[in-house]
């Protein structure tokens, strides 16, 4: 496959399917943009994809709490789909308000019962909509996604980003089993303290992978530096280099090819 195709997931609030299409484009996906609605009209057209996308936003308005009505949506209606596709070895990418639908949905924690979700992501420590940028350590090498990154700098964009385990057991197993992809880094590539961790997430967990490495769900924005001219510093930089962030549409793209 020269070409895999994308599955841009939206519904009503979503606001970064535009710019998270165009970053998968860029890398040299075909993207196609639906809204929720029709995949729950019809399942089956998630088999046309290789690789889903849930990008960023405020999916329905985010009531309740982020992500947890579009969650609910994947869980209750889709759950089978979603398993089939990820059985099939296709990708899965959920960015800010897509993470935390994935969160909500199990996806990311195979599948895991609503009642025995092992964490969640919670208001941030400030109380308040952190945006900024941050700096990002890699911890799950062998994610498809993450392939032969070491770190990154991405802007975030949230109210709901603290990660927040179940309890201190709940932590370690995540840990232990490899499903802490990204964590939030100081200046000096140390654990990071506020504002590099901005939203006070345990272990300055930033990012989340499933067991096969193929499912990824991170708060930070990649889709938001693509290019070194979105940088806020690009004028002291290399403009000629892409950015940061456009090595993780490649690898999706690459994974196919």
């Amino acid at each position: 496959m020269t070409q895999p195709r994308v599955l841009i997931l939206r519904a009503p609030g979503t606001n970064c399917d535009v710019e998270t299409a165009f970053a998968f484009e860029q890398a040299g996906a075909a993207t196609e943009t639906l809204h929720v609605n029709r995949l729950l009209e019809r399942p089956s057209l998630l088999a046309d994809f290789q690789i889903a996308c849930l990008p960023g936003g405020f999916s329905y308005g985010d009531d309740v709490a982020a992500g947890r009505i579009l969650g609910n949506q994947l869980r209750n209606h889709l759950a089978d789909q979603l398993a089939q596709f990820k059985d099939a070895g296709k990708l899965i990418l959920g960015i800010c308000n897509g993470f935390q639908a994935l969160i909500q949905a199990g996806v990311l924690f195979d599948g895991a019962d609503a009642a025995d979700q092992p964490a969640t992501l919670a208001w941030n420590d400030s109380g308040h909509f952190e945006d900024r940028w941050v700096r990002l350590g890699v911890v799950r090498r062998d994610c498809v996604f993450l392939a032969e990154i070491e770190s990154l700098e991405l802007p975030v964009a949230h109210a709901e980003g603290k990660f927040v385990a179940r309890d201190q057991a709940a932590l370690a197993d995540l840990q232990s089993r490899g499903h802490v992809a990204l964590c939030y880094q100081s200046a000096t590539g140390g654990p990071a303290d506020y504002p590099d961790n901005p939203n006070g997430s345990q272990a300055d967990v930033a990012g989340l992978a499933d067991a096969s490495g193929r499912v990824l769900g991170l708060m930070p924005h990649p889709e938001r530096f693509i290019d070194a001219t979105q940088h806020p510093q690009w004028t002291r930089r290399d403009a000629s280099r892409p950015g940061e962030g456009l090595k993780l549409f490649e690898n999706a793209v690459r994974y196919f090819r």
